[in-house]
Formats: C-alpha cells, structure tokens, sequence
C-alpha cells in the first residue's frame, strides 16, 4: 500500500473529531465542486448555443459556394455544371443573385440584401423550415413572391395578412444621369408570402424572391452571384471542395459552410477560449481554500510530522502525504463536480426545465444544452492541474518551517 496516500486519505475521511480542519477541508472540497458544477454547466450551455446558432446558419447557407473571384456576378457556365454534377457527390445544385437594394413598405424604408434564388432552393438549404409566419411560397401561377426576414418585417412593420406590396428600389446599371431621379432607379412590387426567422444578421438583413424577379431587378441579363450546392449524406466535404475548386479553375473561389461566415466561426471560437480561462481563473480562486486548508493542516499534524519522521519515514514521503491530501480534495470536488454538473445538463438537454427570457422571441424556448465529453475530459484536467499546484505551495514553503530542512 502507498502509506503517503493511506495517511492522506485518513486525514479526510477519520472517523474522528470535526474539528476546524475538517470543516475547512470540506468547504475546500464544496468550493471545487461548485467551481466545477459552473464550469461544466457554462461551457455545455455555451456549445447548446453555439449547436443553435450553426444549425441556423445551416439552414440558410448551402454546403458549398461558388463566387468569383473577381467582380460580383458571372454568366453560368453549363460546363461546368455538367463536370460538378458528374463527381456524383452533389446531391443538387442551383443560382443566387444578390445586392443591396432600398426597401420601402407603407411609410417605412431600410436597406437591405435582396437574394434571388432559383426554385430548388429549399433542396439546397432548410429555409422552409425557419419559417415564422406565412408560407414559404416564391413563385405561384407566375406571380412572385418575397419571405422576409422578421428583423426586416419588424423594422418595416409588415403586418401579418401581407395586403400591402413590398416595394424594391436599386440603382439602374443603365440609367442615365437626369434632373428627374426616377430614371436613373428601377424599382419593382412584390408581395410577401412569409417571414423566416434565423439569427439576427441574417433576418434583420435579406430578404428572398425568385431568381428570375432579381435578375429583372438588377437587370442582370441572366447573370448570378454564386452558385449554391447541396452535397449528398456522408459525403468528404473537404475532398469535393478540392475537386470543385479543380473544376472551377482560378476565377472562381470554392467555399464551405466556415468559409462562408469564417468571421462568426472564430469568434464563437474565440469566444469559448475566453470563456475557459475566466472560468478557470474563478476555480483558481476557489483553490485558495486548498491552501488554506492544507497550511492549516501541516500547522496542526506538526507533532504527526515529527512522530513520522522518528518512525523512518523520509521528507519526500512527508511531502507527498500532504500532497496527496490537496489532490483528494481537487479530485473529489471535481469528481462531485463532474456528475452533478453532467446530471444537470442531462436534465435540463431532455426537459428544458430552465426557460429563456421572453416567450416567443427566440427561435427556441429553453436554454439549449450540448454535453461534450472532451469538455469533461478538459474540465477534469484543468482542476487536477489547479489542484496540484495549490497543493504544491504549501508543501513546498510552509513545511520548511516545521520539518527544519532547505527543501
């Protein structure tokens, strides 16, 4: 048997008196657990909202995009198309046209992305199930309609019955300069069908009408700003953008889901990193109460010290019996830590007991929750390495006093 750590362990788990050191040795030990029950939760809490926010982005994006690299638009190339749809990993295949245009509805106007997109767009992306109000409708009996993003509708104030038309103003690529305006724009009605809801950036900025409409509107003749590509189930991402971006050549730029919204990506990213260490850095403080206890131990166990060392037992032995001690206290709180924590977040993933603010304002109605084990494998590490080291400073500073040595 290890006799360091058979000392230690009876140091926290005598069935003596509850003296002070014992009542510190359990808040140390509360004090980690709760450390570790926030730093489980939070992080956990953190990946639930970052799951919502990629399956939002998911929705509305494709899994690859094509633009040029150099100007906005470009006339297909059926070439092209054909080589693409030949790899036999794309499961469908269809156009944007997009530009900023001035939005009027009633007495209202904003600017906005107004994204014209072929008819197999629902294919390509999940935008027909981000729908918030009316139906996801673009063309009907060849009338076109536009689905709004509800940061435009609540900005514009568009009413549910959609009666009014939305009215769309750009600059004419062929109108010529005149004391009247109107001839240097082109403007277009259309009428909404629905309002889709997704993250903030991206309701409160597009709104979407058949490709056709917005190449009438920006008298594109044709043209697209990207194509927009739907891979089949299972297929090697990275290994069809390599062979797309082979097929398109050097004019074009192939891009994945990250690559399109790269800036989000590593903010989130970021975000979490900076996350960790605040969190880390609140465990640290927690810590403090380890030191504490184990000072206060050494200080009390002095004669225990000594009996130890007349029976045989060397410095480094002593050493790691209160080593040891300080790292039982890190291992049960996070221990603790770890399986409260984790229960909690089981709970509240399958029940969503814990509801966001303000009903019906987000797309869900719970605080989401995403349980990862190399969070728990991470959090696990970063308390054992905080444990050590506060276990570390006592033994090796405080002991010197009472073991009369230069360690």
């Amino acid at each position: 048997m290890n006799f360091p750590l058979f000392i230690a362990r009876r140091y926290i788990i005598a069935k003596k008196s509850h003296n002070a050191i014992n009542v510190i040795a359990a808040i140390s030990i509360l004090g980690i657990t709760g450390g570790t029950i926030a730093f489980i939760l939070v992080l956990s809490v953190f990946n639930g909202f970052d799951m919502v926010v990629r399956d939002l982005f998911n929705s509305f994006y494709a899994d690859i995009e094509i633009v040029p690299n150099i100007g906005k638009t470009f006339v297909v190339d059926s070439a092209i198309i054909k080589q693409i749809k030949e790899t036999g990993e794309v499961y469908d295949l269809g156009y944007i046209l997009e530009d900023n245009a001035l939005l009027v509805y009633g007495n209202k106007q904003t600017i906005g992305t107004v994204r014209g997109v072929s008819p197999n767009y629902a294919n390509i992306t999940g935008i027909d199930t981000m729908m918030y109000e009316g139906k996801y409708i673009l063309q009907e009996n060849n009338i076109p309609f536009a689905l709004v993003g509800r940061g435009i509708k609540y900005y514009l104030n568009i009413e549910p019955d959609f009666i009014e038309n939305l009215k769309l103003i750009v600059p004419s690529r062929f109108g010529k300069i005149s004391m009247d305006p109107n001839r240097s724009l082109n403007s277009k009605l259309i009428k909404p069908s629905g309002i889709f809801s997704s993250q903030p950036e991206i309701e409160a900025k597009y709104i979407l009408v058949p490709l056709s409409f917005a190449q009438s509107l920006f008298e594109g003749n044709g043209e697209i700003s990207a194509y927009e590509i739907k891979l089949k189930p299972g297929a090697n991402q990275s290994h069809i953008q390599k062979k797309i971006q082979k097929i398109a050549g050097e004019k074009f730029q192939v891009k994945n889901r990250i690559q399109q919204n790269e800036l989000l990506y590593k903010t989130m990213k970021t975000e979490k990193w900076a996350i960790f260490f605040i969190l880390a850095f609140i465990l640290l403080v927690a810590s403090i109460n380890v030191i504490g206890s184990l000072t206060m131990l050494i200080i009390e166990k002095k004669n225990d010290i000594q009996t130890l060392r007349n029976l045989g037992s060397n410095l480094n032995s002593i050493k790691k019996t209160f080593l040891y001690e300080g790292l039982l206290i890190s291992f049960i709180g996070a221990f603790i830590g770890l399986v409260l924590g984790s229960i909690i977040c089981l709970i509240q993933q399958k029940y969503g007991l814990v509801k966001l603010p303000g009903d019906g304002l987000f797309v869900i109605s719970s605080y989401p929750v995403k349980l990862l084990f190399s969070d728990i494998i991470l959090v696990f590490t970063t308390v054992s390495i905080i444990g050590f080291f506060a276990s570390w400073y006592p033994i090796r500073f405080i002991t010197r006093k009472y073991l009369n040595t230069g360690i």
